[in-house]
């Protein structure tokens, strides 16, 4: 099937061309040379399609000609010299580019097209590096114009510095038969693994049961309502990633502080009440007890940022390093609604903004080949639900974008946050959590059972095993 191109119209070729100063990076001459093969050598287009736009050219009649050439390959018509000096004339843009002799000169001076893809890399780069030349005097106007919040300014910067780099990425379709290779030799490798567990494991027996631990490039949402123990579950993923299975984890706290934070790790890894942590009235046993069991927590590898008001764009950055320098295997975030996207921000959709938001998180995990773990709220719909209040996919707050970019939905439930303190059965409820796992895109969606204990804020793992409940078959439709 022929693939169809976005071609810029002349207005937006021209508009998309600031004035550079004359010694700006450029190859003229490979573009003539790229051009001229275009014009003899039709089928070479195939070959350079993703890798150029008419924006990439120095030369404003070079962006016009190709634009032509785009044109004409959309509409399934011959590119030839005279097929191209047609098309420019009814752009009206013949005159600009300097006649159809223009034309004819460019075709008659390319003997073949070899290395045309190395050619139109280099013609990018230069691009690439006139765009940063460009941004860089932008901003440097901008930043001097006090009407415009900083933050908003670090957010269109990095915006555009990350829509330049993209331009660089060049992913090329793989056959399938590289795929199935692929996949045979990560099916071996499971196999001498020897284990259910492919990705990560979250620590809970049941958990992994079903979703095989924490997988790569998955956007996981943990949401339940305030105080229902989401933070407190984050952090239980956490330690058991980096503190069992040694995995380099990144927490990005926007809603309490770094030393909240501590407070509650070493309360869940010291077994010591949290009242007794944050007042400091500990026992003599204690002290011995606080010092060696805490101090494990030192040499995890843990991030954690607490920045408030955290941007997408600074998100992305951050995570990024953290790949490169760290190797980051999870991200966590808690939680979602506390992002913000100032350049939606100011159109004052907030369901956009959400949207836009999640959608980026998703990105990133894909992109990075992490996993995402994000905390968001739930909806008070859920309270004023009857029942034993168990929420659903429907209460995820503000956007149903979340429940859709999501690859797992997880709600932790305690039924005595509603007072309920007994099962239909009897049973004492008042230190159970629930994990309901609502959506699974590549799996079996159902319940696991966890215990939670309030005074130190933890999770653990509930016997028996066998409370599993799963309660659909696997559905790998998104």
């Amino acid at each position: 099937m022929k693939k169809e191109v976005n071609v810029l119209p002349v207005s937006a070729a021209e508009g998309a061309r600031p004035v550079l100063e004359k010694n700006a990076p450029h190859v003229v001459h490979l573009e003539e040379t790229l051009l001229g093969a275009l014009l003899t050598e039709r089928d070479v287009l195939a070959d350079i399609i993703d890798t150029l736009t008419p924006a990439c050219f120095y030369r404003e009649a070079h962006a016009l000609i190709y634009e032509a050439i785009l044109h004409l390959f959309n509409k399934n018509e011959g590119i030839d010299p005279r097929m191209v000096v047609n098309q420019l004339r009814k752009n009206g843009t013949l005159a600009k580019v300097g006649g159809a002799a223009y034309i004819s000169m460019l075709a008659s001076s390319v003997a073949s097209a070899v290395h045309i893809e190395d050619h139109a890399a280099v013609i990018r780069d230069y691009s690439m590096r006139r765009d940063m030349i460009r941004l860089s005097h932008q901003m440097n106007h901008e930043a001097r114009d006090l009407t415009i919040e900083t933050n908003v300014l670090l957010d269109r910067l990095e915006q555009k510095f990350f829509d330049i780099s993209e331009t660089g990425l060049q992913q090329t379709p793989e056959a399938i038969k590289t795929l199935l290779a692929d996949a045979f030799k990560e099916l071996e490798a499971k196999k001498e693994k020897g284990t259910a567990v492919t990705g990560v494991p979250s620590g809970f027996t049941e958990l992994d049961r079903i979703l095989l631990g924490w997988q790569k490039a998955e956007f996981v949402v943990l949401a339940a309502r305030p105080g229902m123990g989401k933070t407190a579950l984050m952090l239980s993923l956490l330690r058991n990633a980096a503190m069992d299975y040694k995995t380099p984890v990144a927490f990005f706290s926007l809603e309490m502080n770094a030393n909240i934070l501590m407070q509650r790790m070493i309360a869940a890894e010291t077994a010591i009440e949290g009242y007794k942590i944050k007042k400091g009235a500990f026992e003599d046993y204690e002290c011995e007890q606080l010092y060696h069991k805490a101090m494990p927590i030192g040499e995890a590898p843990i991030y954690i940022d607490d920045s408030a008001g955290l941007s997408l764009f600074e998100l992305r950055a951050k995570c990024r390093r953290l790949k490169v320098q760290k190797d980051i295997r999870i991200v966590f975030v808690d939680y979602l609604q506390l992002m913000v996207n100032n350049s939606l921000r100011a159109q004052g959709n907030r369901e956009q903004e959400i949207a836009a938001i999640s959608r980026g998180l998703k990105c990133i995990a894909k992109e990075l080949g992490i996993t995402m773990i994000v905390a968001s709220q739930l909806s008070r719909a859920v309270e004023t639900r009857g029942g034993d209040k168990r929420p659903q996919l429907s209460d995820i707050r503000e956007s149903g974008a979340i429940e859709q970019d999501a690859d797992v939905v997880l709600f932790p439930y305690r039924p005595a946050y509603y007072g309920i303190t007994q099962d239909e059965e009897g049973n004492d409820t008042r230190d159970l959590a629930e994990i309901i796992i609502a959506k699974h895109r590549n799996g079996p969606t159902g319940r696991v059972f966890l215990r939670f204990i309030s005074s130190i804020t933890k999770f653990t793992d509930a016997p028996p095993a066998e409370d599993v409940v799963i309660e659909s078959k696997i559905n790998t439709l998104p």
